[in-house]
């Protein structure tokens, strides 16, 4: 079980400290352990307690009423909440889901995944919660505010159903392109690139996927055995966007026939130094694209 210092919870669940020690005095609510010097310890099932309070707060419950509540009452009122609302519905998924990976729960992120898919599709689903979620965690975990095994458990999570989703899209024939998937080099999250290869088998195409970390230099051996239409890529660290220039010359040099895709965020790059990289920031207007081709 995580525990977590009084700061790191403020950091977490954007509460407050002053908010907490408020909480705690005058309500017993979020009441933590202390430790052999009097430091604040609180736990992973506090850390889901107060996502679930600032969910019922963001909907105009006063703490006074939640502090009230046990934790099955605060689920009920909760789910009374989901409603028609979608920005309501979709901060519930993303908590639910943190909440998942702190508790290395994967049953009930079996049953959420589901139900989201159901409710938003998959596209939605991904662009709306997943997204999102995995942002949130990777800069939580980035500051050292969950472990890394929490991270990695929702990663695998996300990345299986992903597969299952690839599976299930595959046509008998794959008329459309031919397209080339990697990450480069130091690139090892493998997410938004399974769910590329997805967006493309649904409509039609041909993926070579060749996943992560992958060294330029072994891309020669797939021009040797297959035609490619289009290479697609993603450049999230800093030493890949600072490396697009080369990226886009490279790629140009021995995919001579072939249109080459980025996708990336925050780029401060001359955009004329890899004007023969098409940026993809929108996956709807993405979608558009390859369903035309």
């Amino acid at each position: 079980m995580s525990t977590y210092s009084i700061n790191q919870f403020s950091e977490i669940t954007g509460i407050t400290k002053f908010v907490l020690r408020t909480w705690e005095n005058r309500y017993g609510f979020l009441k933590p352990e202390r430790s052999e010097t009097n430091i604040r310890i609180y736990t992973d099932e506090m850390l889901v307690r107060a996502l679930n309070t600032n969910f019922l707060l963001q909907n105009n419950y006063k703490i006074s009423k939640i502090s009230k509540l046990s934790d099955t009452e605060i689920v009920s009122e909760i789910e009374g909440l989901l409603t028609d609302d979608l920005d309501n519905i979709i901060e519930y998924y993303i908590n639910e889901i943190i909440i998942c990976a702190i508790n290395f729960d994967g049953q009930k992120f079996h049953d959420l995944y589901t139900e989201g898919i159901n409710k938003f599709g998959l596209r939605n689903f991904y662009k709306d919660v997943i997204l999102v979620t995995m942002q949130k965690v990777g800069l939580l975990w980035l500051s050292n505010k969950v472990s890394p095994s929490q991270e990695h458990f929702l990663s695998e999570q996300i990345k299986q159903k992903i597969s299952v989703s690839i599976n299930d899209a595959y046509y008998k024939n794959q008329a459309g392109k031919t397209w080339l998937l990697f990450l480069p080099e130091n690139e090892f999250h493998e997410i938004g690139l399974l769910f590329t290869k997805f967006l493309l088998v649904q409509n039609g195409h041909n993926v070579v996927y060749l996943g992560s970390n992958v060294p330029y230099g072994s891309l020669t051996d797939v021009i040797e055995k297959r035609k490619i239409d289009a290479t697609l890529l993603f450049a999230v660290t800093n030493g890949s966007k600072n490396n697009l220039s080369y990226t886009a010359n490279y790629l140009n040099s021995v995919f001579k026939d072939s249109d080459h895709y980025v996708i990336t965020h925050n780029l401060n790059i001359d955009r004329n130094l890899i004007s023969n990289l098409k940026i993809v920031d929108d996956i709807d207007k993405f979608v558009e694209e390859i369903s035309n081709k």
